[in-house]
């Protein structure tokens, strides 16, 4: 696949992917994994997260294992946390021990656990798909990221955290224009609650509706390993949902 075929198939299947997702994941999945890799592997990594989080998980665990290695460990880091566990369940012994090479310890560790945590927790419902910054990181540095982003994929909010990964604070990203640039993350962040993986989800939907737009999840140390947001957490009722907008 090479030439301007190659740019107009990636083009339909991200659009296709877009528009519809769960029905993507199960054309694609129904392919040969060759051919589900040659219309995967040219596409953003938010196309692929897209299409693989609803897909079966060993037809996900095949697409990702024909992948090259730091592509395939980049879209595991930010499946959806159960999704991801399961995926790294299903590979190989080896193959499972290449990608620890390549994945933060703590996310590996949280692999790890999560298929033990129960259906309502926080951590089985978490995110791996967040940004976050150091207490340093200039906001001009952070802004650039952020515009080079597709919009419909921008945060609500940034994560601040030190230099061992451990949550310091937040910053909405709808408020980046008020400070200057040259600012650092640190200086501006607002604090942040937190909760734990095996707290249940509703503990975070309490703090998102008295104002945080994110929640991080963090272990006991304190350092990140996921978010939730609203429209994650389907325990709520329909009159939150239609409160505050999330579907």
């Amino acid at each position: 696949m090479n030439g301007p075929n190659t740019n107009i198939t990636a083009l339909i299947t991200e659009k296709f992917i877009s528009a519809a997702p769960q029905a993507a994941a199960k054309a694609l999945g129904a392919l040969a994994t060759h051919e589900a890799v040659l219309l995967l592997k040219p596409l953003k990594a938010e196309m692929m997260i897209a299409c693989l989080n609803p897909m079966d998980t060993q037809k996900a665990a095949a697409i990702l294992r024909r992948l090259p290695a730091r592509q395939g460990a980049h879209v595991l880091s930010r499946l959806d946390m159960v999704q991801a566990a399961r995926i790294f369940e299903a590979f190989s012994v080896p193959q499972r021990e290449k990608m620890k090479t390549l994945l933060p310890a703590h996310f590996v560790k949280t692999l790890e656990q999560s298929l033990a945590w129960p259906p309502q927790s926080a951590g089985a419902k978490m995110s791996a798909d967040f940004l976050s910054f150091k207490t340093e990181a200039k906001l001009a540095d952070i802004i650039e990221k952020l515009k080079n982003m597709p919009r419909k994929k921008l945060p609500l909010a940034c994560f601040v955290t030190d230099k061992n990964g451990k949550v310091k604070g937040f910053i909405r990203s709808a408020e980046l224009a008020f400070y200057e640039s040259v600012s650092t993350a640190g200086s501006v962040m607002s604090p942040a609650q937190s909760v734990l993986p095996t707290a249940q989800a509703e503990a975070a939907l309490k703090i998102i509706e008295q104002g945080q737009p994110l929640v991080p999840v963090t272990d006991k140390d304190g350092v990140l390993l996921g978010v939730l947001g609203g429209a994650v957490l389907t325990a709520e009722t329909p009159a939150r949902k239609k409160r505050f907008g999330w579907f």
